[in-house]
């Protein structure tokens, strides 16, 4: 679950190095999915985004949050908490309730 936690990170030192709100959000998910991806495959697991649908939209959810409440002049440290536990959050329920996104099936 840290990947949540490397996402919002990823977009706050994106969004601190005055990068475009909206490639801050790509950056920072792309670096919680990335990296728990990394991880994944270093210990010999299938990586997460290949079982979890939920957990890269999960990270997305997270990371517009924070740069969303961080451009409109909030906290930085109330919206990466907000943005962290809306991740956690989001991918606990998807767990919970078994959700998942819609893939293309018969190809």
């Amino acid at each position: 679950m840290l990947n949540q936690l490397f996402a919002v990170s990823g977009t706050v030192k994106a969004l601190d190095n005055e990068i475009d709100p909206f490639m801050a959000v790509f950056m920072g998910t792309i670096t919680g999915v990335g990296g728990g991806s990394v991880r994944d495959v270093l210990l010999a697991r299938v990586p997460a985004i290949l079982q979890v649908e939920v957990y890269a939209v999960a990270a997305m959810a997270g990371v517009a949050i924070v740069a969303a409440g961080i451009v409109a002049g909030g906290s930085r440290a109330r919206m990466m908490v907000l943005s962290g536990s809306v991740c956690f959050g989001l991918q606990m329920v998807a767990y919970w309730q078994h959700w998942n996104l819609p893939t293309a099936t018969g190809l």
